[in-house]
Order: C-alpha cells, then structure tokens, then sequence
C-alpha cells in the first residue's frame, strides 16, 4: 500500500464512522477539469484585471462587462466533471453526504449528480444570468445564442437591463441565507472534509471554522498549505481527481 492509499484508507475511516459528512470545495477542484484558477501561474489574474471583477466597474463600465462575458462564456460552457466531482456523487449515492459546501461558480458538481438540494453555492452560478434592473433570472443556454451571434453583453429581453452572471463580485455579499445555512450544517457536522481550498478567500473561508468549533474532525485534500493545515485530522498534499477515487474504493471495501 503505498502513501496515498494509506492516506485514502485514513479517510474513507472517518467517513465510514461519521453520522454528518460536510464537503467543502474550492478551486482546486475545477482546475483539474481545466478550469483556471484566479492566483495561479497562468490563472485568470494574469489575463484580467481583477477591478473587472467588482460589482461597480460591471455595472458602470461597457468595456469592462463585455470582458467578462467571454470569460464566463468559456467557464459555463467548456468544462466537465472530473473524477473528484464523481466521486463526491458516490458519497452521497452511498449515504453518507450531508451537504456540499462549494466556492465555486461551475455547476460541475450539479452536472456529476449532486442533487441542487445538497449543493450551497457560497459564490453563486454562472449557469445563471440574473437582470439587475427586473430581476428575472434567465438560463445561461438561454442568452448563449445570442453570444454566438457575436452580442458582446447581451442585456434583459423584457426589460434591456443589465444581465449579470448570478455570481458574487467583489463589493457584493455572499448571499444570506446559503451562507447561513453552510454555518448551520458545518456546526451540526461531525466530518468536515476540504477539498481544494487554500481556505484563504474570506469570509467563505470561515465556515470550516464553524465545524471545527462544533467538535468535527478535520480532513484537507489540497495540493498547497492552507491556514488549517494544523488542525486536520488527515492532510493529503495531492490532487483531488487522485485522492476521492481511491477514497470512494476504500469506502465500498470497508462498507463491504
């Protein structure tokens, strides 16, 4: 048995044992569906000026808007669930999933089976475009066409408001009630496991806290160090998409 199945088998104990299991998802995980991260070599920093990303430049800048729209063209369209998303499914086809906690804006882990009633979307969806004048919510396939047709910032079709990506920017909160509930199912859980989170982007970052304080063991699957390194019960340095898998395997063995 090698490192990582040591590791995976330390896991997949704690999993078996605990009556709530709350996972936590970060970008780490979407990377490796090519999906690029914001800090990284080559993430989206290094393409765009992250004051593109307030809520106020959005709102008050054409230029800037039309930037974004092919960003997230590309984040809702071309990516697909890798084998740490469907390995999350296989916890909750097993029972043993209370709810998924994620900070990212993908949908993959909806697309890999997580039924939306288990999904707390901390930072929103691009798979959604909400109107800032009406707030009618539209479907990102909805407005794609009209991207295709070389729109630049499609805007409401009812009221020509502005459409945005139902994402959170910076200069907006985190939306109250999903945030309140990941506090509630975090401070009930008695397993709290990080999946590819640097655990550095507040106040999303906060809410392992939450589990911790409640008693919960810790576990964190990320391929660089994170503020609670220390505090976890299993620390695996390595990539998602390698670890859930055999994780998953050590379940189904040790459930028989």
């Amino acid at each position: 048995m090698d490192k990582l199945d040591t590791l995976a088998s330390k896991v997949a104990e704690l999993i078996i044992k605990a009556k709530r299991v709350v996972v936590f998802t970060g970008a780490g995980i979407s990377t490796e569906s090519g999906i690029p991260d914001f800090r990284s070599p080559g993430g989206i920093w290094e393409r765009f000026d992250p004051e593109d990303f307030t809520y106020q430049k959005f709102v008050t800048d054409a230029a800037s808007r039309s930037r974004l729209w092919q960003l997230f063209r590309g984040l809702a369209t071309t990516a697909e669930p890798n084998p740490a998303h469907y390995a999350i499914f296989e916890l909750y086809r097993l029972g043993k999933l209370d709810s998924l906690i994620t900070q990212n804006v993908d949908n993959l882990h909806q697309r890999a089976g997580v039924p939306d009633d288990k999904v707390l979307e901390l930072h929103g969806n691009v798979q959604w475009l909400v109107c800032l004048g009406c707030r009618r919510r539209y479907p990102f396939e909805q407005v794609k066409a009209r991207l295709d047709r070389g729109e630049e910032a499609p805007d409401c079709e009812i009221c020509h408001g502005i459409l945005k990506p139902d994402a959170v920017f910076f200069g907006e909160s985190l939306p109250e009630k999903v945030l309140n509930e990941a506090i509630s199912r975090s401070s009930r859980c008695d397993l709290f496991i990080v999946i590819g989170s640097t655990l550095v982007v507040y106040p999303a970052a906060y809410v392992p806290t939450y589990a911790l304080d409640s008693g919960a063991k810790l576990v964190i699957i990320n391929l660089s160090a994170t503020p609670l390194d220390g505090q976890a019960q299993v620390l695996v340095r390595a990539k998602a998409g390698e670890v859930m898998p055999r994780v998953i395997l050590k379940v189904r063995e040790k459930m028989g």
